[in-house]
């Protein structure tokens, strides 16, 4: 049964930028829908870009501490009475948090204030349950993670995931404790019409976007690069994204070795890359991440261009092998340098399963048909259920 019209409801993040960029869509809808719309996050004060984006869509916008990626347990508790705090304030009749602590705290926040619609979006796992180099903190911090979500999700009314690799994986843990129900959807979902077909520049380019992590496959990526160009001089391999403080980034030295070799051009951080993904033939992401579904596939689907990603989680679903791209195991460069080739060899199959990508784009992918399941499931009818 769809819920009535009106009421309150409270999404949550840990990066505020995603409340326009990932979540933009679905608070215009709930606010389409006449509900009064709440965003919550870290690092949004009054000035904030995001802050007055958000206030302009007609969302009430709250600042909340949130550490995003520290373990201080202290961190942590100031973080849950802060979100207790706000909830009895506000008095939200449903609640939304995604990423790790926007879930686990959003959900037992909203439990111990009494909201009565609690839901969860989980949109990757990331490092707490990689499969690649776990050393004995990161192993530590899984097992935390893991029983941090086990206690909180059994207060959710639904679990929202982006691949169902993730939500057998909960399953199988034991997270998912069999009584709450679990909804599988496509990812964060794209705007088709944001990011429109434009044709690619006359010489075969590739690029990678992503943050400059080596789990991202960054250097497979760059190795690649370097074999290639040996033989096709004339390709250009572009790089864009943020060097990052995490301990498992790129070092500067070493993309400026890459950057001097004249084998990738790096483009740094983009907000928009329309323009960059506009240049490009093929799209390379071949990550061993544990991610959701990556918004920067979803984006070059959606302009038409191929995808060369890694048989992974969250990255396996967007591509069908040799239909609209290329799956590759992971951190095998010798299969990525040759899905390569492919294209290089053969640059008419760049505008072929680019036609395909952009096909997979508009049936699968579509932000506002993502939107009308998740709001559905969570109990709403909505305006995109007409176009589906």
């Amino acid at each position: 049964m769809n819920q009535k019209p009106g009421g309150t409801f409270l999404i949550i993040a840990g990066a505020p930028v995603s409340l326009v960029r990932f979540r933009g869509h679905l608070i215009a809808e709930l606010i389409a829908l006449g509900l009064t719309v709440h965003a919550a996050g870290p690092n949004l004060p009054p000035d904030s870009p995001v802050r007055v984006e958000l206030e302009r869509m007609g969302a009430r916008v709250h600042e909340v501490f949130l550490n995003r990626t520290g373990i201080s347990p202290l961190d942590d508790l100031r973080t849950l009475i802060g979100l207790v705090g706000l909830m009895r304030r506000i008095r939200p009749d449903y609640v939304l948090g995604y990423t790790i602590k926007p879930v686990i705290f959003g959900t037992l926040s909203a439990f111990l204030a009494g909201c009565p619609h609690r839901f969860a979006l989980i949109t990757g796992l990331g490092y707490a349950f990689s499969d690649h180099e776990l050393g004995r903190r990161q192993r530590l911090i899984g097992r935390l993670v893991t029983g941090l979500y086990r206690q909180s999700l059994r207060f959710a009314h639904k679990v929202f995931f982006q691949n169902p690799d993730d939500q057998a994986l909960f399953r199988r843990l034991g997270v998912l404790n069999g009584v709450t129900p679990s909804v599988v959807v496509n990812g964060s979902g794209v705007d088709v019409d944001h990011y429109a077909p434009r044709a690619p520049a006359s010489r075969l380019t590739f690029l990678l976007i992503a943050r400059l992590l080596i789990d991202k496959g960054v250097r497979e990526y760059a190795e690649a690069a370097y074999r290639l160009k040996a033989e096709f001089p004339e390709t250009h391999f572009l790089l864009v994204g943020r060097l990052d403080s995490h301990p498992r980034s790129i070092p500067p030295a070493e993309l400026a070795h890459w950057e001097a070799d004249g084998v990738i051009s790096f483009l740094g951080a983009m907000s928009d890359v329309r323009e960059v993904l506009g240049v490009a033939s093929v799209f390379v992401l071949p990550s061993f991440y544990r991610e959701g579904v990556p918004r920067t596939i979803l984006e070059a689907l959606a302009m038409g261009r191929p995808v060369i990603t890694t048989d992974t989680p969250g990255c396996r679903e967007t591509v069908v092998d040799g239909v609209n791209g290329y799956l590759v195991p992971p951190r095998d460069v010798d299969r990525l340098a040759a899905a390569m080739r492919h294209f290089l060899e053969r640059p008419e199959l760049a505008i072929s399963m680019g036609e395909r990508a952009r096909q997979a784009a508009l049936t699968k992918y579509d932000v506002r048909q993502v939107n009308a399941v998740m709001l559905k499931e969570m109990g709403f009818s909505c305006s995109s259920d007409a176009s589906m």
